[in-house]
């Protein structure tokens, strides 16, 4: 078995009301190291990464450039990925949690591959929770997978793309060759606390300036299609955090109001319930 570094990046995790504890403990199962960049906070991000007290975790403490924008959250996850001693890697947002149910399915991955070197990157399938932790976004907007584990040899150059949504290779960006697995990453962004959507709209306004205007007029998030009820179980490692936020008594959602572009996702969601193929859909990614 091929060992395995995590790398991930944060700042500000406590303002934010990230799951970083969860996040972190939810990979270190099927890691022999995980890498965490943590920014100089204005908070106890720090302490609560030295917390968990796994001799596995090798905090690399940074000063991230916000002068750069979106463009500081691919150079420190680049600089996490180099910090990395093992030749995959699997990479995991401060609000991302693994599942457990599927972990294994992610390390007997990368051992089934490691010696095809047409797979570069595995991808992982996502669920995104919007507006609370009972509700979930699954419109044709919402990537159903991504890749989150990916070779760390030098010479392919496999680089964070898009502010870190997921991976290309080399300086021309070209689409990394991935394989599907059955693991599965919760993405809780979206889910937190009124409050720590507020602090996370100022931070986005920092990120993405070109979005100021239409942040500032807009306090709630959007509602759209494709808004539905979550049934089953979150992962283990992020329990207490979801029940510690699950009443939270502002609303957090626009009330639900038909606009002209709704139409086209209407439309793609009918043809997916119809044929199982998800229309105009965003890859990051070959499938090889």
């Amino acid at each position: 078995m091929p060992q395995v570094s995590g790398f991930t990046i944060v700042r500000n995790a406590v303002t934010l009301d990230f799951p970083l504890e969860a996040s972190i403990r939810s990979i270190l199962p099927v890691c022999d190291e995980v890498v965490v960049n943590v920014a100089r906070s204005a908070d106890e991000t720090l302490e609560v990464v030295r917390s968990i007290g796994d001799p596995k975790i090798r905090i690399v403490e940074t000063e991230w450039d916000m002068t750069i924008k979106n463009k500081v959250l691919g150079d420190e996850t680049l600089r996490a990925m180099r910090a990395c001693r093992y030749p995959w890697g699997i990479y995991i947002q401060a609000d991302e949690v693994l599942h457990e149910r599927g972990a294994e399915s992610l390390q007997l991955a990368i051992r089934e591959h490691d010696a095809d070197p047409r797979v570069e990157g595995l991808l992982v399938k996502y669920l995104h929770f919007y507006g609370g932790t009972d509700t979930v976004a699954v419109n044709r907007r919402w990537y159903r997978r991504e890749v989150r584990a990916v070779r760390l040899d030098p010479a392919l150059d496999i680089r964070p793309y898009q502010g870190a949504q997921g991976f290309r290779v080399g300086s021309k960006s070209r689409k990394i060759r991935a394989r599907l697995t059955d693991a599965e990453m919760y993405h809780y962004g979206w889910a937190r606390p009124a409050r720590a959507l507020r602090a996370k709209r100022e931070v986005s306004q920092v990120l993405y300036p070109w979005s100021r205007e239409r942040e500032r007029n807009r306090p709630l998030l959007p509602w759209f299609p494709g808004i539905k009820s979550f049934r089953g179980t979150h992962p283990a490692a992020v329990r207490e955090w979801v029940e510690a936020r699950r009443n939270d008594p502002e609303r957090r959602i626009e009330p639900a109001a038909f606009r002209p572009e709704h139409l086209r996702l209407y439309v793609s969601d009918a043809i997916e319930r119809l044929t199982g193929a998800r229309v105009f859909e965003f890859r990051n990614y070959t499938l090889v």
